[in-house]
């Protein structure tokens, strides 16, 4: 029987932790990012059991894999079935290449997948502990309306939200703000980089540690686990899995957790040929590809794939870890990871919003394929990996872009561009009537900190 899997933080100057208090911690003390000692494997047999498994079924066999030795098979079992209730569409578009849409989601993200299953085994760690949670997170869109509604009414948890103020869209905003209970929103006069750092910050503050503070974004490891799901999901049920058949992904890039949850999957026994990185403007990963130096951009570069708009993504320091490499949370390389093994795995290309703006066009006149402006940088992308790699656009090439929000989110920009509204899912209707409920901040550490503090 293997040790129990435990989690080292990316920075190295702080003690590894089991799942759950790596779960429970959020951020490491160290400011580093936690990471597991090792990726547990999934067999042949397993994934070829996987093409007949519904999607709660495959994400209870990965969850054991991480969790075995933290929470019991049965309970985990409950917790995923009562948190993957919706479908996952993977729609074909022409020869093998489909869009994965997880957008069906109670708030039409993807960052419904890991926000739901994150916050149940929250609840259910503190629930056993008799214990109580602070969650403090950044958003830049997606995000912030999925933790909102996932954590919406546990009693054992309250959630604290920062957002760029004026770089999400209306209906990004209201999933957020007409909540209330145990949900508190601050919109911040800044940019998204500028609310994750002051969230990072809090963490650190010696000030601060009598609150129990965590987060719900994408730096916490529980995040990452349920987001290699959807990847495991996709290729067991398009490929042919007794030939060992690869795959191809593009996902659409900005902090980066989206990105580290196939590279688990890939390393959970995916034979992922390559992940296309795709990013807008901001730029810094697929420069860092291509000159070997690794710069932040600061301020971030404002695009209409709103929740792309990361001029530092966190989770690098987790890919360069994988790859051998120590980077700090500040984007400083202490040791060089194999570069070269990142490009073979990893093709990164950035998107302006012209082009984002067309692909939604050619996207919708072409195919009659629905992108929102995220999914459109994926797609996009896909196709650039096409034309500098010409054998993977084979039309038996099997690939799979990862649509990240409905298009509904996003419908001032569908109209100026298709000349018409998407349909709203359900989990959108009925937003415009109600009441919001929000605090507003300056870009100012302090200020927030004095929140804090009364608040709480």
């Amino acid at each position: 029987m293997e040790e129990k899997l435990l989690y080292y933080s990316t920075n190295l100057k702080t003690k590894k932790l089991g799942f759950r208090d790596a779960l429970l911690t959020g951020l490491a003390p160290d400011r580093g990012l936690f990471m597991p000692e090792r990726i547990p494997k999934l067999s042949a047999g397993e994934l070829s059991d996987m093409a007949t498994m519904q999607y709660y079924e495959i994400a209870h066999v990965v969850g054991n894999k991480f969790l075995a030795d933290e929470i019991p098979s049965s309970d985990l079992l409950k917790l995923v079935k009562d948190a993957y209730n919706f479908s996952i569409p993977l729609e074909r578009v022409y020869d093998r290449k489909y869009i994965m849409r997880l957008d069906q989601g109670p708030t039409a993200s993807f960052k419904d997948f890991a926000a739901r299953m994150m916050g149940r085994l929250m609840q259910y760690f503190l629930s056993v502990q008799n214990k109580k949670l602070v969650i403090l997170t950044a958003t830049s869109g997606d995000t912030g309306s999925a933790i909102a509604n996932a954590f919406y009414g546990l009693d054992n948890i309250k959630v604290i939200i920062l957002y760029p103020e004026k770089e999400v869209t209306e209906r990004q905003r209201k999933q957020m703000t007409t909540l209330d209970k145990n949900i508190s929103i601050i919109a911040i006069n800044g940019k998204f980089d500028d609310c994750q750092a002051m969230v990072k910050r809090a963490f650190a503050d010696p000030e601060l540690s009598y609150q129990e503070l965590s987060s719900a974004n994408s730096i916490n490891i529980g995040r990452l686990i349920p987001q290699s799901m959807y990847y495991i999901w996709a290729y067991t049920q398009l490929a042919d899995i007794n030939k060992n058949e690869n795959i191809i992904f593009s996902v659409p890039s900005g902090n980066f957790g989206d990105l580290m949850g196939g590279l688990i999957a890939k390393n959970m026994g995916v034979p992922v040929k390559r992940f296309v990185i795709s990013t807008n403007r901001n730029d810094e990963v697929p420069v860092y590809w291509q000159t070997g130096k690794y710069k932040t951009i600061v301020p971030s570069v404002n695009c209409i794939s709103s929740a792309m708009n990361v001029g530092h993504p966190s989770n690098m320091s987790r890919i360069v870890a994988l790859y051998g490499g120590i980077m700090d949370e500040i984007g400083k390389i202490h040791k060089e990871p194999d570069l070269e093994k990142m490009r073979q795995h990893m093709y990164a290309v950035s998107l302006s919003d012209e082009t984002t703006r067309e692909t939604i066009k050619s996207a919708w006149a072409n195919y009659k394929l629905l992108l929102e402006p995220h999914g459109a940088v994926g797609w996009s992308g896909l196709h650039k990996n096409f034309t500098i790699h010409p054998q993977d656009g084979t039309a038996d090439q099997l690939s799979v872009c990862l649509e990240t929000a409905h298009p509904a989110k996003f419908p001032e920009e569908i109209n100026a561009v298709l000349g018409f509204d998407p349909d709203l899912p359900e989990s959108l209707k009925g937003l415009d009537d109600k009441t919001e409920n929000f605090e507003k901040l300056d870009n100012n550490y302090d200020i927030f900190k004095t929140f804090l503090k009364d608040k709480f």
